[in-house]
């Protein structure tokens, strides 16, 4: 089931990522922002588990969300910031930095970035090893905040 589900996000995503030339700029910051929420989430549930054990370890939950994790961020997203979408649109706010839309190939590598560790992390979230899902994890969580760093507004 949750390789089912995980393969409908990634799909969902790569759908929306393929046809985000013909997304208005709003639905583009829409979905993006859903996209990343939904990755939020599921880092959440692996927090809750692995790292804070504030819910009891449940293996199948643990690698359902890194897959996700991982479907996402290789979903091909970054297609989401097309023009038109460095700034608010109407009831549609973005926290995207305009120096993000002027900096692509610095994005394309932070994205790359974040697409390896998240697939080390899949990968790790399978065996069960709960040491090594926590320094995977840390490692999207680095990838994560290295481009928001640059390239989000508070």
């Amino acid at each position: 089931m949750k390789t089912v589900m995980t393969t409908l996000l990634g799909s969902a995503l790569l759908a929306a990522s393929l046809s985000a030339a013909a997304m208005d700029p709003e639905k583009q910051i829409e979905t993006r922002q859903a996209g990343f929420s939904y990755m939020a989430w599921n880092m959440g549930k692996i927090k809750a588990q692995v790292i804070d054990g504030s819910v009891e370890y449940n293996q199948q939950q643990v690698e359902a969300a890194a897959n996700t994790i991982a479907a996402i961020a290789n979903s091909g997203i970054g297609a989401l910031f097309g023009p038109g979408t460095e700034k608010d649109i109407g009831d549609v706010r973005t926290s995207a930095d305009p120096s993000l839309f002027e900096n692509m190939q610095d994005v394309a590598q932070l994205a790359g970035n974040m697409g390896a560790a998240a697939n080390t992390l899949a990968e790790k979230a399978a065996t069960g090893d709960q040491s090594e899902i926590r320094l995977a994890f840390a490692e999207v969580g680095k990838t994560c905040k290295a481009c928001h760093d640059k390239y989000k507004m508070d």
